[in-house]
Order: structure tokens, then sequence, then C-alpha cells
């Protein structure tokens, strides 16, 4: 009888984990679909993994300095972020490189001062790869209040970005201010890496960008669409990746991406292929 009670009591406590975990990643899910849309459109995939990079020493600071991580992690992508337009106007470095530096450079400096903290206890895999099982309700609030600050400011300069993304010479004949609308975007993104840290880690934030909205890509005929249509599959990745890692046993957060990885191989099959979604398709109108 007592083993009955233990039973249901851990499978009560294993379902509110889940429960919380299911919500957390879906809610990560709807925001990077829309978000990652542009990475695939201005094929950024190594800015952001070079955002991402920069979480770790985010944590560090914030780990130092006893503030809130999610804060840390913020300001300091907002820091790389001004550091690369610097760099870049200077003309010094290509792009890539300036990336390349920044991202080890950035990674390595947050495991060093992670190994003086001998004062604090660090499980790195948790950052590393993610450890959803293990958010509250207080990240889940953080989660869908950045969430829906970024998907408001998404829809307000839904058209500035797509015009920036097509051209900045149409943009600037358009009245708009492509500078300010990159610098918004990086703002944007440094807060869905911060309020993602915690669900797919931070070497595997980027491919939760990347994937739903490659796999998208194949089966949208608009932006809209295709922005839409990286949401679902998103959160179908978490919704699958989730229920495998309970399964199998495996890490939450690498399962994650290999359901979604399993969606994008599946969207390769011979099937019916649409005309893919991109910005260039509306310049025009």
């Amino acid at each position: 009888m007592t083993a009955i009670i233990i039973t249901k009591g851990a499978r009560r406590l294993l379902d509110d984990f889940f429960t919380r975990a299911i919500i957390a990643g879906v809610g990560l899910a709807l925001t990077t679909g829309p978000l990652g849309c542009f990475i695939v459109w201005r094929r950024m995939a190594y800015f952001g993994d070079t955002m991402a990079h920069s979480a770790l020493l985010g944590v560090a600071l914030a780990l130092i300095f006893d503030i809130n991580m999610m804060i840390g992690v913020f300001a300091v992508a907002v820091a790389i972020s001004a550091i690369l337009l610097l760099l870049q106007r200077r003309h010094t470095l290509s792009a890539d490189s300036l990336l390349g530096i920044l991202s080890h450079a950035t990674l390595s400096l947050g495991l060093v001062l992670v190994a003086f903290m001998t004062w604090v206890r660090v499980d790195l895999l948790s950052f590393l790869f993610g450890d959803i099982l293990a958010v509250s309700r207080m990240d889940i609030a953080f989660i869908y209040g950045g969430g829906v600050f970024v998907l408001a400011v998404l829809a307000w300069l839904w058209r500035p970005f797509l015009a920036a993304t097509v051209s900045e010479d149409i943009a600037r004949a358009e009245g708009m201010n492509p500078a300010l609308s990159r610098i918004v975007f990086m703002l944007l993104l440094a807060i869905v890496i911060a309020i993602a840290m915690k669900i797919v880690g931070i070497l595997l934030i980027t491919s939760l960008l990347i994937i739903p909205a490659a796999t998208a890509r194949r089966f949208s005929s608009t932006p809209e669409q295709m922005a839409i249509l990286a949401s679902l599959i998103g959160a179908a990745g978490v919704i699958g990746g989730l229920y495998g890692s309970i399964h199998f046993d495996t890490p939450s957060g690498p399962s994650i991406v290999v359901a979604a990885l399993a969606i994008f191989i599946l969207s390769l099959l011979p099937l019916h292929k649409r005309e893919q979604a991109s910005p260039k398709r509306i310049a025009g109108q």
C-alpha cells in the first residue's frame, strides 16, 4: 500500500514537471518560429551561434554579481551586439571572422570564469544543453512575458524588417531605417536567447531557431505562412522531444533538437514542392 502511494506521488510530481516543461517549451517555440525565419532569410545562423555562445559569459557574470541569470545573459548579448556593430563599421575584419572570434572568445571566457568560482557549484551541462524539466513557474512567467514582448515588436515592425531583409536600399526609399531595424532585431534575439537558455541550452539554442524555420520554408508560399508554420513545427518538436526524452531516458534539450531534425528530414521527402517563402516575393507590393 505504501509503495502504491509513493508511486502515485512520484507520478504526480513527474506529471507536474512534465506539464511545466511542455508549457515552457511551447511558449518558447511560438517565439523562436518568426524570429528564426528572419535568421534564415538573412543567413545569420553564425550570428545566432555567437549570441548563444556569449550566454555562458552572461551566466558567469550573473553568478559573480549575484543577479538574475536571464538579466546577465541579456546584458552580455546586448554588449556583444554593440561590439559587433562597432567593429563591422571599421571594416578591419570580415563579418565571419569577427563572429568566429567573438563566439569562441565569449564561450571560453565564460568557462574560465566558471572554473574560478570555487565558492559555488555550477552544473555546466544544464547550461550547455538545457534542463527544461527543472523550469519553475517563475521561469515560465519570464518565457511568456519575454515571448509576448518579442512577438508584439515583430508584429509592429514586420514590414520594416521584411523590407530591410529584401534590400536596405528599398527600405531607405520607403522612409525606413535599416540600421535601427538591425539593432532592434539583435535586441529581440538577445531576449530570446536569455529565455531559451534553460530550455535547450547554450549550444543548442540556434538549432531551435533555424531548424523549424528551414522546415517551414518548404511548405510556405508567403513570409507570414512560414512564420506561423515555423512556430507550429517548433512546438511539435518540443512536445515530441519531451515525450522521447521521458520514454528513452535521454537529455531533454538534445531530444527536442533531434525531434525537430526528424521533422526536417521528413520534409525533404520528394513530395509536391511549393514555391518557397521569401521576403523578396513581397518586394513589389
